[in-house]
Parts: C-alpha cells; structure tokens; sequence
C-alpha cells in the first residue's frame, strides 16, 4: 500500500484549468423550459415564466445546495497518468448559487483541479480529488460555483 498517491506532479495540476466552455445568449424561452423541467409535475414557478414579474425580483439567489456529481480523471486531462488506485466512486456535489441568470447572458465554465486530499479508511488510503466549475456572465458576476469530489482507493 502507497504513503501517498498524491505525487509533486499532481500537486503542480492544482488550479490549473480542465476545461471550459462558453454558451450561446441565453433566452426567455430556455428559462421557461428549464423551470419546467426541473419542476414538473408541479407548475413552475411564477418567477420563471412571467418577465414582468421576474424584472421585479431580486437577482441574486445566494442557495447553498447538495446533488450527486463527481469527476473522472483529472490527472489524465492534464496529461498526468491516473494515480494507481482501483475504485473510483462519487464523493458528491456541493453547489453554491450566486446571481441570476437572464435573459441574453452569456455564461462561461471554468473548471479547474482545486485540491487533493487523503485519509486511510477501511480499504486503503483514500485519495479525495476535487474540482471546482465556475459558471461567469458576460458581466462578470458569479452565476455558479460547484465542487464535484472523486473519492480513489
């Protein structure tokens, strides 16, 4: 069994960017479909089909929420080999909400390897990776943030 699967090449990947990505403009019509969706078979909220009333509203959310998610190898993407471990399984998805978004942002991710950690539990040293997806509008305002943690032993 390692010491550590955390290598001084992988400790070089932290902050460094996995991928990012920039959306078309976004529109009413792509606000009203989401809010359908992930309310259904509720109606969707009043805040996400009426502009008029929407217009009115706060436009920041500051929610704090938790969602499964995770990330497979980030050591790869970089072009570091995987360390040398042989299950992989999700550690989880914490997600901080900031500004809305509206009609005709442009949003753009960043998604950067943001720490490792270990801890020895029942079947070996667990190496914890996280990584960090930073969602921006064209006004630089913090749309997103989420961690996705890959739990390797």
């Amino acid at each position: 069994m390692p010491d550590s699967h955390i290598t001084p090449q992988m400790l070089d990947l932290i902050g460094l960017e996995l991928r990012s990505a920039t959306s078309f403009p976004i529109t009413d019509s792509d606000i009203r479909r989401w809010a359908i969706a992930v309310s259904y078979p509720e109606p969707a909220p009043r805040l996400f089909w009426d502009a008029d009333y929407a217009a009115g509203t706060a436009a920041d959310a500051g929610v704090v929420a938790r969602a499964a998610g995770g990330f497979v190898g980030p050591e790869e993407t970089l072009g570091l080999p995987a360390p040398a471990t042989t299950a992989i399984i999700n550690g989880g998805t914490e997600v901080e909400y900031g500004v809305r978004m509206r009609p005709g942002d442009v949003i753009t991710s960043s998604t950067t390897l943001s720490e490792y950690k270990e801890r020895e539990g029942r079947l070996g040293l667990m190496l914890f990776t996280t990584t960090k997806d930073t969602w921006t509008n064209q006004r630089g305002e913090t749309v997103k943030t989420s961690r996705n943690t890959l739990i390797r032993y």
